[in-house]
């Protein structure tokens, strides 16, 4: 199917389209070898065995065996990158959530209706998590899965003080490859009274709310997806709704969420560097930056003009990232105040101020 040696990639999918489109423009991508192609995780496993990939590509509803069983299976036998092949439907974004939760490196969403042309068009979204996937880091991946937990009683948000009063405090975090599991660890780490929070998270439409959702009931915090116009308060993190960008905004005594549409920036919408750079513009020295685990340089330019106006900013060490390319970039580009390792950030972020 490929020629050369390169990341060897197995895809397992029940539709013949996907794994013919699929395969074919993996193929096409220098440094990426596609050893074959299952209808099933069974027929799958047999592939494997002969030569073992570096990553796996897994649709999530299958004959014989769903995706989310054949990855906790391939998690407990032999930790791979696994990017799940998702449908862009409610089911099929809570069910990738239960795939992150269960250590999956990253999500392909696919559409009901005109899957090839989609597959063709978006094409290089595909290739760059393939990428992301094999330069992660398995054995951060490789986790077992939180239980739901039930909604958490919680009181009612208290609105952040005006951005004039000098008392406020923000928190802006950005975050991609690896980001899911990384922002549980710190988000169900904080306290019911932590900052207002606003997040970016690469993760394609549909999702954003799903992943929000799970967020809420593993939480003290309560966190959901951002509408536009939304207040930023005390013991709320609000995830910018997936295809769409964020922008922090000030209103009177207030600050508020702008969730509007545009061009990706950095390959990607919503953009780290968006949020981040208006965070600096109306928050300044009120405001904590966090860069986390993620492939590329999204968000490194914005932390910069973050900690040029004042703000506190930090970054994932590289021993705890999946991948370390969004905080190498800022700390190269001098962006940084702070490295820690994952478990820490919670701590910066509760004693900022």
């Amino acid at each position: 199917m490929t020629t050369g040696a390169g990341i060897k990639v197995v895809i397992v999918d029940d539709s013949a389209v996907v794994r013919q489109v699929l395969g074919r423009r993996l193929a096409e991508s220098p440094g990426i070898e596609v050893l074959g192609s299952a209808s099933d995780p069974i027929f799958a496993m047999a592939l494997m065995n002969k030569t073992w990939p570096d990553v796996v590509i897994l649709d999530i509803e299958m004959p014989r065996m769903d995706g989310i069983t054949f990855l906790k299976k391939i998690m407990a036998t032999r930790p791979t990158p696994v990017v799940i092949c998702s449908t862009l439907s409610q089911r099929g974004a809570r069910a990738t959530m239960d795939a992150f939760a269960a250590g999956a490196a990253g999500v392909v969403p696919k559409p009901t209706t005109g899957l090839k042309q989609f597959m063709t068009d978006d094409s290089g979204d595909i290739v760059a998590a393939v990428r992301a996937a094999a330069a992660g880091k398995v054995a951060r991946l490789n986790r077992t899965a939180a239980p739901a937990a039930p909604a958490v009683a919680r009181p009612a948000p208290v609105a952040v003080a005006a951005a004039s009063a000098g008392t406020d405090r923000i928190i802006a975090i950005g975050t991609s490859t690896g980001g899911t599991q990384a922002l549980e660890t710190v988000l169900t780490a904080l306290p019911r009274n932590s900052p207002g929070i606003v997040i970016v998270q690469h993760m394609p439409e549909k999702f954003t709310a799903a992943f929000a959702e799970r967020m809420d009931m593993l939480s003290t915090i309560e966190v959901r997806e951002a509408a536009d116009g939304d207040a930023v308060q005390a013991g709320l993190a609000l995830v910018a709704p997936g295809g769409r960008h964020m922008q922090l905004l000030t209103d009177g005594a207030r600050f508020r969420v702008k969730v509007s549409d545009g061009p990706p920036v950095n390959r990607h919408r919503p953009s780290v560097d968006v949020l981040f750079r208006s965070v600096a513009r109306v928050a300044g020295r009120r405001a904590l930056g966090v860069i986390m685990t993620g492939m590329g340089d999204d968000g490194a330019r914005g932390l910069l003009e973050m900690r040029t106006a004042g703000a506190l900013t930090v970054a994932q060490d590289e021993a705890t990232c999946v991948v370390h390319g969004m905080p190498k970039e800022a700390v190269r580009l001098g962006a940084v105040d702070r490295e820690v390792p994952l478990t820490a950030i919670a701590e910066v972020i509760r004693t900022h101020g």
